[in-house]
């Protein structure tokens, strides 16, 4: 679908028995001239949770839901295009890119994001999964981290302990294969959470980790204790969650896509490994301003693969303009690995209680990397924050809609 045949989509767009609203977003580009983007209002996909496949059920802060990227690679690619994601964090757009036939390229600075992407696109048999940790001594910890007792049980910390020792010394040992990685990413979001489906005790939502400090006063507050967790079931049975939809169809899809895909570990403004004129789409969600603290939410994961949780430099601009100086360095890169006639779906969304729109920031960036904006897409639709867990309204802070700027290179 070339970009006129995509805007008369959206125009008639009538999937959940609404009709478009056509407005208009004003901006400036950087040397003052002003711009007009024709912009769109609809549910363009469902806010349900169960409608994706069953694959993208790993639970990772400020993630977008997988019908969000379907529908761009769906109408602005074919099958065997490469689809690049800078900000991949969890790998929401590669995997479903992979699902759709589509050759799956990202980038992020936090090395997290490959070791939940990665296993997805490979995903071994369940009962492989169960013969592996038969095999595993969970009593070989040799030593733990008593400050996590605040979190875990010392029998499930011992367990937790003696499977990261095993799976690190496999790592250096340059044996670390498909089954042992998948365990490492079903187990990395496994460790906290609010549910027996989780390692821990009740802590916050299972996107995000807190201090132990601070989860020492959720424990004081709430009168708990860790309880007895098994590792091993958790495992599988999050394993088989994961599994439910992955028939052989799935896997010789993913197999084949998958044979070409390549993830980074390093900034976004600069990949000179990817070729220019490669890529046909590029969907994404930047970190938005300082209102995620992404290496904060992710210090007991980066402890369990190794990680310095603050050796990694995730971009958290405190004042527009910074965010801004960032973003136009990225788009330079966009530009140069898309082919021409290639699109970007850049997402942003709604910040500082709605007083910050960020698709009126990104669209000069755009621009002054060559890029022309082709309009802005607003997925406005009521769902359920995470944000509500701390009594914050859905409706008052926080991203309230999907706002997505397109751009195509000429």
């Amino acid at each position: 679908m070339n970009t006129a045949a995509f805007l008369d989509d959206i125009r008639s767009f009538r999937g959940f028995g609404r009709e478009t609203e056509v407005r208009e977003t004003r901006s400036a580009s950087f040397s003052g001239e002003p711009v007009s983007v024709a912009t769109f209002v609809n549910e363009f996909w469902t806010s349900r949770q169960r409608a994706a496949h069953s694959l993208h059920e790993l639970s990772y802060r400020a993630c977008f839901k997988p019908q969000l990227p379907r529908f761009f690679i769906e109408r602005l690619t074919a099958p065997g295009d490469h689809v690049y994601d800078p900000f991949m964090g969890r790998g929401t757009t590669p995997l479903e890119a992979a699902l759709l036939g589509r050759v799956p390229l990202g980038c992020d600075v936090n090395p997290l994001s490959e070791i939940l992407v990665r296993p997805r696109l490979n995903p071994p048999q369940a009962d492989e999964i169960g013969r592996r940790l038969a095999e595993i001594d969970l009593d070989a910890a040799t030593a733990v981290r008593a400050d996590l007792k605040v979190f875990y049980h010392p029998e499930t910390l011992r367990e937790i302990c003696a499977l990261r020792n095993y799976l690190r010394a496999r790592e250096q040992r340059g044996e670390l294969d498909a089954v042992d990685r998948w365990i490492r990413m079903v187990a990395v979001n496994r460790l906290t959470g609010h549910s027996p489906g989780f390692f821990s005790v009740y802590t916050l939502p299972p996107n995000q980790a807190v201090t132990v400090a601070q989860q020492r006063k959720i424990n004081v507050r709430r009168n708990q204790k860790p309880p007895r967790r098994n590792v091993r079931e958790i495992i599988l049975r999050k394993t088989r969650s994961l599994l439910r939809d992955c028939d052989d169809d799935t896997r010789r899809v993913l197999a084949s896509a998958g044979k070409d895909a390549r993830f980074l570990t390093q900034p976004a403004g600069s990949v000179p490994e990817f070729p220019g004129d490669s890529v046909q789409l590029v969907v994404t969600s930047p970190p938005f301003l300082d209102i995620v603290n992404y290496a904060q939410d992710n210090w007991l994961r980066c402890w369990f693969c190794g990680f310095d949780a603050g050796g990694v430099g995730i971009t958290m601009a405190r004042k527009l303009e910074g965010w801004q100086a960032a973003m136009s360095e990225v788009f330079r890169e966009l530009a140069r690995v898309l082919t021409p006639g290639g699109h970007v779906a850049f997402e942003v969304g709604e910040v500082r209680t709605g007083t910050v729109n960020l698709e009126e920031a990104v669209i000069p960036c755009g621009i002054a990397a060559g890029l022309s904006p082709v309009c802005v897409l607003i997925n406005d639709q009521h769902f359920t924050k995470t944000s509500n867990c701390w009594g914050v309204d859905n409706c008052t802070r926080g991203t309230n809609t999907n706002r997505v700027v397109v751009f195509r290179k000429a």
